[in-house]
């Protein structure tokens, strides 16, 4: 295939990635500068910057999302994970990684009431600020003079509350701020009256509110200025907004909660009686600590002349007192050395004496008695043992000699009457008494016969 002359070909046009960028973020631009995106909210991230960072998504698709610091601060409720948004902006191309992405301008939120997540979300962050915690309650004056109120000029609640003030307590200052109380520019009116009042420092007690409504009516005491205007305020704030069963953030922020207006009003002053019941109070109080003082002045101006009269002899038994201790001091001080050497000189004795003592000596003595009668038992027996030895060689010599021994062979020594040995028959005739001696016994006979 031939190719064209170079006249006839296509001449190419030749971008930057930068270039392109900025083409497709031109055309986006243009076609998608002001676009409402139906989608779930998922991935959100919170930057440091303030920015918010997520992702539109479908069951298919998915479309980055990022909403600045400058538009985020100004949404009624903040992007969560899980809630199905109308996401309004504009497409954009963010070039450094070529991907384009929806500016988030404003979020509403699809299924779920707008103002409700406002709230709780509002009501969780100023929470955790520590913004509710009673510790911060400021208690309200007791007889407040001066009071400060904002609220609309035109509606019920600053009647209501005109006319209990001044039947309860007539004579108070009473500085009205006007208002708008809901629709646009009410935050800001609400705000300045709650500074303006903070700065002068006019009031002793500034009270905030409007009438029933809806919860849109209502919603200006919802936003966030307001509450933070609230914590702000130099004089004790009341909330006063709505009917009974209404809550709003700032009857949370604020000093105390009334339900009503016209409960606010009774709460900030009491009734003229109250009053005159805690006067009359203070007044017997008063009395009673005046009649003790008196009391007491005159016994002390009582005693007085007594204390006059016995001042001098104060003093001079003060004086002789002096000296008794002086006295004292001195006799403690040479008894104390006293018995010292006294003691010195028994310790001393003591020691002489228990050189001296018998019981030490008897006990030297008994040491001595003891070995010698140890070394004279020892020698006696020794001594003993000696004249045994020599005893006993001539006792068995002896013991060999003994006819006792002639007599273990079986020989008998006869014995008559008298103890003469019989060594002959005639000796023993018949009817002789003879003793005849065994080895072991003695036996008693007669002779019946004898023969030569």
């Amino acid at each position: 295939m031939s190719q064209l002359p170079l006249e006839f070909a296509p001449s190419r046009r030749i971008l930057t990635v930068t270039g392109l960028n900025a083409a497709i973020r031109s055309t986006l631009d243009r076609e998608f500068h002001d676009v409402w995106v139906l989608g779930e909210i998922s991935g959100v991230k919170l930057a440091a910057s303030g920015h918010y960072y997520f992702t539109l998504k479908e069951r298919d698709a998915q479309l980055r999302c990022v909403c600045f610091r400058s538009v985020a601060r100004y949404l009624r409720f903040k992007p969560q994970d899980g809630i199905s948004v109308l996401a309004r902006g504009h497409i954009d191309v963010y070039e450094a990684r070529g991907e384009y992405q929806l500016q988030v301008e404003a979020l509403e939120p699809q299924g779920h009431g707008v103002l409700q997540l406002a709230f709780d979300q509002l009501k969780q962050k100023l929470a955790a600020e520590g913004l509710f915690e009673p510790a911060r309650k400021r208690p309200l004056p007791r007889f407040p003079r001066r009071i400060g109120i904002v609220t609309s000029p035109d509606g019920a609640a600053i009647r209501d509350l005109l006319n209990i003030l001044g039947r309860r307590f007539p004579g108070l200052h009473i500085r009205l701020y006007p208002a708008q109380v809901q629709g646009e520019g009410s935050v800001e009116d609400v705000c300045r009256g709650l500074v303006y009042f903070s700065e002068s420092g006019w009031p002793d007690v500034v009270i905030v509110g409007r009438g029933g409504g809806s919860i849109e009516d209502l919603w200006t005491f919802n936003e966030e200025a307001v509450a933070r205007s609230i914590a702000a305020s130099k004089a004790p704030v009341v909330s006063a907004v709505g009917h009974e069963t209404d809550f709003t953030i700032a009857d949370f922020v604020a000093d105390l909660r009334a339900p009503t207006p016209s409960a606010a009003a009774e709460l900030v002053v009491g009734t003229r009686r109250q009053v005159e019941e805690r006067i009359e109070s203070a007044e017997s109080k008063l009395r009673q600590a005046l009649r003790y003082r008196l009391a007491d002045a005159e016994r002390r101006l009582h005693q007085r002349g007594i204390d006059r009269a016995t001042a001098v002899l104060h003093r001079s038994l003060g004086r002789s007192a002096q000296r008794v201790d002086e006295l004292d001091y001195l006799l403690r001080g040479g008894f104390a050395a006293y018995l010292e050497f006294r003691r010195a000189r028994l310790r001393e004795l003591d020691a002489r004496l228990r050189t001296l003592d018998l019981r030490l000596r008897f006990a030297a003595a008994r040491r001595r008695l003891e070995l010698a009668e140890a070394a004279a038992s020892r020698a006696i027996s020794a001594r003993l043992a000696q004249a045994r030895s020599r005893i006993e060689r001539p006792i068995a010599q002896l013991h060999q000699l003994s006819p006792l021994r002639v007599l273990e062979r079986g020989y008998a020594i006869v014995t008559r009457d008298g103890g003469a040995i019989v060594k002959d028959a005639a000796e023993a005739p018949a009817g002789t008494g003879i003793a005849v001696r065994l080895a072991r016994g003695r036996l008693a006979a007669r002779v019946t016969e004898a023969e030569d």
